[in-house]
């Protein structure tokens, strides 16, 4: 039963994600993606951290994202994924973009995705409708996420997007 929630920067799309994941009854499972790279965005993981019951299980991802999705097998667990963006970026480094390491990645993940056991939250970004950016880069990792999102949309049972701090149901219900 897969749900996406996306949204732009600031959108309260984890927030959503994380009061969803505060109702469930059965054991939550709280997946970060993003890798760590200075102290600005360490203390927002801390603070992050810092809002989270004490009883959720944290993991980090890394690139392996897909072993971690195929593994949740608790029909009564809750697989909080936080967030695809960030888990995007990982495979954009020094040498460029690791194309073939991500593709095979992409590619378990939305199998992952189709084997529907327990409940998996996926949050994702937003990122394309602002301006066109103004380097390769930037617009690969736009484009890429863009795509993920629409194929992750694909296989979720809903999809919701959050604007304003306000949940709007693109694919099934909004709770």
């Amino acid at each position: 039963m897969p749900h996406l929630i996306s949204g732009g920067a600031r959108s309260g799309k984890s927030a959503y994600a994380e009061s969803l994941a505060r109702r469930h009854r059965g054991p939550v499972r709280y997946l970060a993606t993003a890798e760590v790279r200075d102290a600005e965005f360490a203390a927002r993981v801390e603070r992050h951290r810092a809002q989270r019951p004490a009883h959720w299980q944290l993991a980090e991802a890394g690139r392996g994202l897909a072993a971690v999705i195929a593994a949740h097998d608790r029909i009564d667990g809750l697989l909080l994924v936080d967030c695809l963006g960030m888990w995007l970026m990982r495979f954009f480094g020094a040498e460029g973009f690791d194309q073939p390491g991500y593709d095979a990645e992409r590619d378990a993940l939305l199998a992952a995705l189709e084997q529907g056991r327990g409940e998996i939250l996926l949050v994702s970004n937003e990122v394309g409708w602002g301006v066109v950016a103004g380097d390769a880069e930037t617009r690969r990792f736009v484009d890429e996420l863009g795509r993920l999102n629409q194929q992750a949309a694909a296989r979720c049972d809903r999809v919701t997007l959050m604007a304003c701090g306000l949940p709007l149901a693109l694919k099934g219900n909004v709770e």
